[in-house]
């Protein structure tokens, strides 16, 4: 039986786990409630792991640049920001459109202190980034992290190879112990699911449609409308045969890997048969599978949002569009593995005054979607490298008055 667990895919283990928790809810209850203590430790272990993740994540990245290397990947990059800080635009105004909330633990709810404005937002901001660097880890000070993460990260790109080595392999072995902590995530769904139902009744199951709803909407929307419009205005043809390729044929693989990574083979070969220039998407692809995250620029701010109406704070107009900014620079920092976009989302929740206890609770409600939503956002991430990696190649042959034709 062992064997046959381990032989799962992990998208097979956690929908095992979420329909055990179901059923135990609704079923015995008082007698399972024992299985809640599976949630809390899952909890946990992502509330210990997540901000030092974040710190050398950030800080390892920045240190690999070398200071003078032209990869003439301009118009690639000026996308990938463009298409992430959309998508993270569009996931906040869906937000304020379609308000979905969440049922939370009162548990360090407590502690909220909703902000009064934009010029407390930005005052906070400030103290949190000269916080000290030992401090902001041991009290999950995101911003606080993400800001020495760039400041040591940027120090250390004139660094012997072999201390950026060191840094890339601890960055590497975090991952892993991310990798090691989802393994139990069927265990730790299991608790949570039942513990939502049991405290929150079935309406919770409710909440968390809507709330796929709304995830699944925005990806699609940025999908379907907003990368269209993009690829229009720098290529000024039809861009839907592009953008329906690239979904096809990257996109749908990625939905089951659920991985950017494991899909950069799959990317590759799509840029060669679309005659791309090798040594543009040779960098652009492995590039786009870390930095370019518009599926996890949507992830972040709706559930940030969620978690903002659950606990009734009010969120005004300039805090918004920070909000947007944050959600798109933070995705691009999201992990590699499957969920890794998740851990973040402290990191937009500290925006608002959430303390991190809240903040990993939403993470934990996001294992329980992610079923569907990691599957979309990954499908998204990765089709949109190519997309956008093809889409600065065309118009720039455009310019030359060459003419653009995309093989079927």
């Amino acid at each position: 039986m062992i064997d046959f667990w381990k032989r799962q895919s992990l998208i097979k283990r956690i929908i095992f786990g979420l329909i055990v928790g179901i059923i135990l809810a609704l079923t015995i209850p008082e007698t399972a409630k024992g299985v809640v203590i599976f949630g809390s430790l899952f909890v946990g272990a992502l509330k210990g792991i997540a901000p030092i993740l974040v710190f050398f994540l950030v800080m390892a990245a920045l240190s690999q640049h070398k200071s003078g290397h032209k990869t003439n990947m301009g118009a690639v990059v000026m996308l990938y920001a463009i298409g992430t800080l959309a998508a993270g635009s569009v996931a906040v105004l869906a937000s304020f459109i379609f308000p979905v909330s969440l049922t939370l633990a009162a548990t360090g709810a407590e502690g909220v202190t909703p902000p009064s404005g934009i010029v407390e937002v930005i005052k906070s901001l400030l103290l949190n980034l000269v916080d000290n660097p030992v401090r902001a880890l041991f009290n999950a000070n995101y911003i606080g992290i993400l800001a020495w993460a760039i400041i040591l990260g940027i120090m250390l790109r004139d660094v012997a190879d072999s201390t950026k080595k060191m840094i890339s392999d601890f960055s590497d072995a975090l991952s892993k112990m991310v990798h090691l902590v989802i393994g139990f995530a069927p265990l730790g769904i299991m608790g949570l699911v039942f513990d939502a139902i049991y405290t929150g009744g079935i309406e919770a199951l409710y909440e968390y449609g809507q709330l796929v709803l709304l995830l699944v909407g925005c990806m699609l929307f940025v999908a379907f409308v907003v990368n269209p419009i993009i690829v229009f205005v720098n290529i000024r043809q039809n861009p839907y045969p592009l953008v329906l390729k690239c979904l096809k044929d990257s996109g749908l693989t990625a939905f089951f890997t659920r991985s950017s990574a494991a899909n950069i083979p799959v990317n590759m070969d799509l840029c060669e048969r679309l005659g791309l220039d090798k040594d543009t998407y040779s960098v652009s692809i492995p590039l786009g599978a870390t930095a370019n995250m518009a599926g996890a620029a949507v992830t972040i701010s709706v559930m940030t949002l969620a978690a903002v109406k659950a606990l009734n704070i009010p969120v005004d107009i300039p805090t918004a569009i920070i909000l947007m900014v944050l959600s798109a620079v933070s995705a691009a920092g999201a992990s590699g593995v499957a969920g890794g976009s998740l851990l973040l989302i402290p990191l937009a929740c500290s925006l608002f005054g959430i303390p991190n206890d809240i903040a990993i609770k939403v993470v934990g409600v996001g294992f329980i979607i992610g079923v569907i939503q990691d599957s979309c956002e990954t499908a998204l991430n990765s089709s949109t490298d190519v997309l956008f990696t093809a889409t600065a190649e065309f118009a720039q042959r455009r310019r030359a008055g060459e003419k653009i034709v995309i093989p079927k």
